[in-house]
């Protein structure tokens, strides 16, 4: 079980990694790569919650990859995951709300609460 939680941990931290880079380095490319998508129709989201969403993405994804020689390292996995639970949760609003498919972020929701559940202490 110990090495399916870290594959499923490394599998959203590079996700959650890349994800953030886009909304905090290139968020002129994303936004036309969102509108492109949905033809033209707006964003709905300014810069600045984008590098705030950023920047709790890669906060997260960080404290998904905290090794367990660390003394409280389960209560920083959980709670990182917990977070990405709750921005996934957001996203798959947001989704929903534009009409576009929410499955990727149902997705990393469930892998997100997998990790909560997983790392849970006993």
């Amino acid at each position: 079980m110990n090495n399916l939680l870290w594959s499923v941990q490394i599998l959203l931290a590079g996700v959650f990694l890349f994800t953030a880079a886009g909304k905090l380095f290139d968020y002129e490319q994303l936004v036309r790569v969102i509108e492109g998508r949905t033809k033209g129709k707006p964003i709905g989201m300014s810069r600045f919650q984008a590098i705030m969403v950023g920047l709790t993405e890669l906060a997260a994804a960080i404290g998904l990859l905290i090794p367990t020689k660390f003394n409280p390292s389960h209560l920083i996995v959980v709670s990182s995951a917990a977070g990405l639970c709750l921005i996934m949760l957001g996203a798959g609003i947001y989704h929903l709300r534009r009409r576009d498919p929410a499955t990727p972020s149902v997705v990393l929701f469930l892998l997100s609460l997998l990790i909560v559940v997983g790392r849970w202490p006993r």
